[in-house]
């Protein structure tokens, strides 16, 4: 029986996959990706669920992987949810294809299939299937034609943009706790 649970945990949290006619960027950078990027819109999923002032902050680890900080405020409880995981290239670092795990040895796809190829200002992220989507940028907020662009390339590739939820970025520059005072 735990051997069946066990292998019921790998094939459901090991998914390293990329959905069906969606490709990942190549070319990728990942010394410009590193850095704090603001969460625009998301596919809702419990562990983000009611969250603000969501970010992901990518660093450097000494063995090549990259650690990956999550953190969002949840306004009803008054405080700060953070989750730290690490991320390793799937297929090489000039692909934007990766495995990241918050979970011990699971690991869930992560896969870039947009981005601002010149100034790394923005990035469509996806993760084993069309039910994850994420719109990062580097600034709280992204010109509305943008936006649209993202989401009509997302739509394309046949994620439910109507689902899409975009998220509130309040009081977030140049502040080091930007939920304290919402």
């Amino acid at each position: 029986m735990k051997i069946t649970l066990l292998l019921v945990l790998l094939a459901v949290f090991g998914c390293v996959r990329i959905p069906d006619g969606v490709t990942a960027v190549k070319g990728f950078d990942v010394q410009r990706y590193l850095g704090t990027w603001y969460e625009i819109a998301r596919l809702d999923h419990s562990f983000e669920r009611g969250l603000v002032n969501v970010t992901a902050t990518y660093s450097m680890n000494r063995d090549g992987s990259l650690r990956v900080v999550n953190r969002g405020f949840d306004p009803k409880l008054g405080q700060w949810k953070e989750a730290v995981g690490k991320a390793h290239f799937v297929s090489g670092a000039d692909e934007g294809r990766l495995k990241v795990s918050f979970f011990g040895p699971f690991y869930g796809g992560y896969n870039i299939i947009g981005i601002d190829e010149i100034n790394y200002s923005y990035v469509l992220i996806c993760g084993n299937s069309r039910d994850y989507l994420w719109i990062l940028a580097r600034q709280p907020q992204l010109p509305d034609t943008v936006t649209e662009s993202l989401v009509q390339q997302a739509k394309r590739l046949g994620f439910p943009t109507s689902a899409l939820l975009f998220v509130q970025q309040k009081n977030t520059v140049g502040r080091d706790h930007p939920g304290d005072d919402l």
